[in-house]
């Protein structure tokens, strides 16, 4: 039994030093490889959607439109365009998945997809200099797509190690029974922890300076019969360490989602793409259901 873990446990960290590496180098070159790299990895989660949940004489079918919705979110630049093209796309597979037992599953393969890959390409550009907000001398987009990509590693990685070893009550047993509480909270330090020092090496070390964020400057606590107030004054690494949280619990909740999903399909992995970690699917669920929320807190509330 050791022996297994420890082979399975290798499997996963070989895989990651291959993995990690190609997403961030692909993040620091920027475009087009990042586009290149999320249709790729788009197109093999349509495939792992797709031969998951359908019939395999009708599953080319959903890929090609999986596909073609993801193509259309990132390549163009008219949310008007995207919504339509991804409703019209939607409704187009309801209708060829007529006979198949997860109708309803294969149709939000469509939005679940395009959105959340997608969006990890709108928060990159969300940041790019090019738009007059930020500094150019500093890339921005990788720094803050990293540190994106940083929290829910972390999140992963934290509740793998601190789960496996404190145990304790399970934090959604009918849906994951390996999950737990100490799980969850051990993720959520790692993640705040490598905020922290995150940015502290970009504020302090690099000196790149970020972007204001004076809605929340800082925190502050009144109760009135007794007088009392404190207040928090809000930097950096305060800020993104608070955020760190919101991530990891958003992650966390995708990964919940991922299982659910699996469990009433009946199956353990979404594929055996990756050796040790099962398919694409399980290794980017938390990435892709927590990217729509970041970038819409990054762009319409920061």
């Amino acid at each position: 039994m050791v022996s297994r873990k420890f082979g399975a446990i290798t499997k996963r960290i070989l895989a990651a030093i291959v993995m990690i590496p190609i997403a961030i180098i692909t993040l620091y070159e920027g475009s087009p490889y990042v586009e290149v790299l999320a249709v790729v990895v788009g197109g093999l989660l349509a495939w792992e959607w797709a031969n998951m949940l359908s019939l395999p004489q009708k599953a080319s079918y959903y890929v090609t439109a999986y596909i073609i919705s993801l193509a259309i979110a990132i390549w163009s630049y008219n949310f008007s365009v995207i919504l339509t093209m991804m409703l019209i796309i939607s409704l187009v597979v309801w209708l060829i998945a007529q006979k198949d037992k997860h109708r309803n599953l294969l149709t939000l393969g469509v939005p679940y997809i395009s959105i959340g890959i997608a969006s990890l390409i709108w928060m990159y550009r969300s940041f790019d200099p090019s738009e007059g907000n930020f500094d150019p001398r500093y890339n921005y987009s990788f720094i803050m797509t990293a540190w994106f990509f940083l929290m829910v590693w972390s999140m992963d990685i934290g509740g793998l190690v601190v789960g496996c070893n404190l145990r304790g009550p399970k934090l959604a047993p009918k849906i994951s029974p390996n999950k737990t509480w100490s799980g969850l909270c051990g993720g959520i330090l790692l993640a705040m922890s490598v905020s922290i020092i995150f940015m502290y090496f970009c504020t302090q070390v690099m000196e790149i300076p970020f972007y204001d964020f004076s809605k929340f400057r800082y925190i502050s606590f009144s109760y009135s019969p007794m007088q009392i107030r404190y207040e928090w004054n809000v930097n950096s690494q305060m800020f993104y360490a608070l955020m760190a949280i919101f991530v990891a619990v958003l992650a966390q909740i995708g990964d919940l989602v991922e299982s659910a999903i699996k469990r009433l399909v009946g199956v353990k992995d979404s594929s055996k793409l990756i050796p040790g970690h099962g398919g694409i699917f399980d290794r980017i669920d938390g990435l892709i259901f927590a990217a729509p929320f970041v970038y819409m807190f990054f762009m319409y509330i920061l």
